[in-house]
C-alpha cells in the first residue's frame, strides 16, 4: 500500500491543484503545509490526498487481508477472534484518517473540491481515477466511516451467526470500501463501479447472517438494484459520450451547456431510476423492508446508514448540477412521489404498530426509513438551496438515528428471541422502563429523535426540506410543491403518532419484579413482589398451559388501549401476555453496548444544538452545483 500511496502521491498533488484552479482559488505552493483559515488542523494538499486515498482504498486492502492469516498482534484466543479484531483495527484506522481529513479539510473552500487525485484510467475515453471531496461529500464520507467501525465493534462482542466471521469482515469492509469511493470519485464510470461494489457484500450479508426469508429478501434486493443500475448506466453513458468527458468537476461547472434538453431529460430519466430505487423512492422501495427485517443486525446499520445515501447523493452530485433542465422536468414528479412515500410509510408503521397486527419491529423501522427518505428526497426535487441543505443534513441525520435504531432493534431481537412487537409487549406493555430502564431511555430517545423533536438532529432536515418545497425553483408550479408540503406536514404528525406507540408498547406496563421478569397476573401492584411470586404460583402456570391458539386470540385484540387487569385472574380465553419477554430477563445495556452507541446519541444532540457544524460545509458546495460553479 505503501508503494501505491507513493506513487499516486504526485498525480494527487498536481490534481489538487488544478481543481482548486477550477474553483477559482489558487493553487497552493507544491509541497506546502500550511494551516488553511477554515482548517483544524494544518495539513499540505498531499497529506490531504494520500489520507483520502488512505480512506478510499483501505477498506478493499483489509477486506483482502482479513482472508489471510493473522499477524501475530491480533490472533487473539482463536481465529475468530483475531479476524474479528482485524475488522474493528482496519475500520478504526479508516474512522481516524476520515477524522483527520475532515480537521484538515478548509470549511472556508466548502465549495472547491480538496485532497484532490487525478490519474488516467482508461485514456482512449479520458475516463480517470479522480477522487475529491467538498462540503457535499465529506460528511457523508465520515458518517459511512463512523458507522461501519460501530458495527465492526458492536460484532466483535456479538458475532453474527451464520457465515464464518473471516467471511463476515472481509465483507463488511469491502462494503465500505465501495460507499467510500462512491462519495469520494469524481469520475462517472469510476462512480458507476463503486455504486455496484456495495451490492455484492450486502447481497451475501443478507444471504448467509440474516435471519427467516434471508434469500428472498436477498434475491428480491440485489434484482431490483441492479436492473436500477443497468438503466443508470445508459444515462451516464449518456452524458459522458455527448458532453466528451465523464469528469463529473467539468460537467458540473458547465452546468448542462453542452447537452441538449432531449438529452437531459433523457439522461435524468435514466439515471433517476437507478438512484431512485436505491434511495428508496415509492413505488421502487419494496426491497427495502424485507431486506432489513432479513439482515443482520450489522447490515440493517449500513443499509439504512450508508446505502440509501447513495442513492440521494447522485441526485445531488450528477442529476441537477450535470442535467438541471432535464432535472426542472421531473423535478415536480419527484416532490409527489416522495410526498407520496412519506404517507405511505407512516400509515404502513401505523398499520405494523396495532395491537394484533404481528408488525416487527426492524420492518417498522425500515418502512419509517421510506417515509424519511421521502423528506430528502423531496428537499431535492425542490432544487433551492435551503431544500437541498436539508436533504443532505436529513441524509446524515438519518444515518445517525435510524442506525442507533438498528442496533437497538437488533440488541432487542438477541435479548428476547424476536422482533416481533405484540409478542415483546403483549397486551399492557414489555415493562423496560422498569426492567432495563437505561436501554429503554435509550430507545426511547432514538423514537424522539427519529420523529423530528426540536434540539434533535431529525427536526432541522425535515423542517427546511419543507421550506425548499414551499418556494421552490423558479419554474417549478408552487402549488404542487404546497400540496406536497402539506403531505410531508401530516407525515410528521403521523410518524410521531406510530414513534410514540413504539415507545408506550416497549418501555411501559407493569411494575416489574426483582429478578426482572413482569408481575404476574393476580397480584396486586402494592404488594411485595417476591412474596406475590412465591405465594401465588397459578398465574405462572397457568400462563405456562395457555394453548397457541389462545395466545395468537389475545394478540388479536382491538388497538384500544388495554386495562392493566392485574387483580383478575387469567383465564384461557385471554392468557397473560407477552410469551417472549413475560418469563426471561431482559439484560440491561452493556458496558460494550454503551461504547458502541454513545457516538450515535451524542451526535444526534450536537447536529441538533448546532446545525450550522453541517450547513455550514454543505451550502457554499449546494450554491456552486445550482449554479455551475459561480459560487
Amino acid at each position: 500500500m505503501a508503494h501505491l500511496l507513493g506513487a499516486l502521491a504526485p498525480h494527487a498533488l498536481q490534481a489538487g491543484a488544478s481543481a482548486s484552479g477550477i474553483a477559482g482559488s489558487p493553487p497552493a505552493p507544491e509541497g506546502a503545509s500550511h494551516l488553511a483559515s477554515g482548517a483544524l488542523v494544518g495539513l499540505g494538499d498531499t497529506a490531504l490526498s494520500v489520507l483520502l486515498l488512505i480512506v478510499v482504498l483501505g477498506p478493499l486492502l483489509g477486506a483482502v487481508a482479513a482472508l489471510l492469516p493473522a499477524p501475530p498482534g491480533l490472533r487473539g484466543r482463536g481465529p475468530e477472534q483475531a479476524v474479528l479484531r482485524h475488522g474493528v483495527t482496519v475500520s478504526g484506522a479508516i474512522l481516524a484518517a476520515a477524522l483527520l481529513l475532515a480537521l484538515g479539510f478548509d470549511r472556508d473552500q466548502a465549495a472547491h473540491i480538496q485532497a484532490s487525485t487525478d490519474v488516467s484510467w482508461i485514456a482512449a475515453y479520458d475516463i480517470r481515477f479522480h477522487l475529491g471531496v467538498d462540503g457535499i461529500s465529506l460528511p457523508l464520507l465520515v458518517l459511512t466511516a463512523l458507522l461501519t467501525f460501530l458495527c465492526a465493534l458492536y460484532s466483535y462482542f456479538r458475532p453474527p451467526r451464520g457465515g464464518t466471521p473471516r467471511a463476515f469482515v472481509a465483507l463488511l469492509l469491502l462494503l465500505e470500501g465501495g460507499a467510500l469511493a462512491a462519495f469520494a470519485v469524481l469520475d462517472l464510470v469510476l462512480f458507476f463501479v463503486a455504486f455496484e461494489t456495495v451490492l455484492i457484500p450486502m447481497y451475501f450479508l443478507i444471504a448467509r447472517w440474516g435471519g427467516a426469508k434471508r434469500e428472498q429478501a436477498a434475491w428480491k434486493f440485489i434484482l431490483f438494484t441492479l436492473v436500477g443500475s443497468a438503466v443508470m448506466l445508459l444515462g451516464l453513458l449518456l452524458i459522458g459520450l455527448r458532453a466528451g468527458t465523464f469528469d463529473m468537476v467539468a460537467l458540473a461547472t458547465d452546468n448542462g451547456s453542452g447537452l441538449s434538453e432531449s438529452v437531459q431529460v433523457t439522461a435524468v430519466l435514466a439515471v433517476g431510476l437507478g438512484l431512485a430505487v436505491k434511495s428508496p423512492m415509492w413505488p421502487l422501495h419494496s426491497w427495502l423492508p424485507a431486506a432489513h427485517t432479513a439482515a443482520p443486525t450489522a447490515g440493517s446499520v449500513m443499509l439504512a446508514g450508508v446505502l440509501l445515501k447513495m442513492g440521494t447523493y447522485g441526485f445531488v452530485r450528477v442529476a441537477i448540477p450535470v442535467a438541471p433542465e432535464g432535472m426542472k422536468v421531473f423535478a415536480p414528479w419527484l416532490a409527489v412521489l416522495a410526498a407520496a412515500g412519506i404517507l405511505w410509510g407512516s400509515l404502513a408503521c401505523l398499520q405494523l404498530v396495532r395491537r394484533g397486527s404481528g408488525g416487527d419491529l426492524k420492518r417498522l423501522v425500515a418502512y419509517s426509513s421510506v417515509g424519511h427518505m421521502g423528506f430528502v428526497l423531496l428537499g431535492i426535487a425542490s432544487m433551492t438551496p435551503q431544500g437541498l441543505n436539508g436533504a443532505l443534513f436529513a441524509n446524515i441525520a438519518h444515518g445517525l438515528i435510524t442506525g442507533l435504531l438498528f442496533f437497538l432493534v437488533g440488541g432487542v431481537k438477541d435479548r428476547a428471541g424476536t422482533s416481533v412487537l405484540d409478542r415483546l409487549s403483549g397486551s399492557a406493555g414489555a415493562a423496560l422502563y422498569g426492567r432495563a430502564p437505561r436501554y429503554a431511555v435509550l430507545l426511547a430517545f432514538g423514537a424522539v429523535a427519529s420523529l423530528g423533536l426540536p434540539g434533535l438532529a431529525g427536526f432541522w432536515g425535515e423542517m427546511l426540506t419543507m421550506y425548499g418545497a414551499f418556494d421552490p425553483a423558479s419554474g417549478l408550479h408552487r402549488g404542487t410543491y404546497l400540496a406536497c408540503m402539506a403531505v410531508a406536514g401530516l407525515g410528521t404528525l403521523l410518524t410521531a403518532a406510530y414513534l410514540l406507540l413504539v415507545v408506550r408498547r416497549l418501555c411501559m406496563g407493569p411494575a416489574p419484579l426483582r429478578d426482572n421478569s413482569l408481575l404476574p397476573v393476580g397480584s396486586a401492584p402494592d404488594e411485595n413482589p417476591d412474596a406475590a411470586h412465591a405465594e401465588k404460583p397459578a398465574p405462572a402456570t397457568a400462563h405456562a398451559s395457555a394453548t397457541p391458539a389462545a395466545v395468537e386470540g389475545a394478540a388479536s385484540t382491538a388497538d384500544e388501549p388495554a386495562p392493566l387487569l392485574l387483580d383478575a385472574p387469567p383465564t384461557p380465553t385471554a392468557p397473560y401476555e407477552p410469551p417472549a419477554l413475560a418469563e426471561r430477563p431482559f439484560p440491561e445495556l452493556s458496558a460494550p453496548e454503551a461504547v458502541a452507541w454513545t457516538p450515535l446519541v451524542a451526535l444526534t444532540v450536537l447536529a441538533g444544538l448546532w446545525p450550522a457544524l453541517l450547513i455550514g460545509l454543505s451550502d457554499p458546495a449546494v450554491h456552486k452545483l445550482l449554479t455551475g460553479g459561480a459560487a
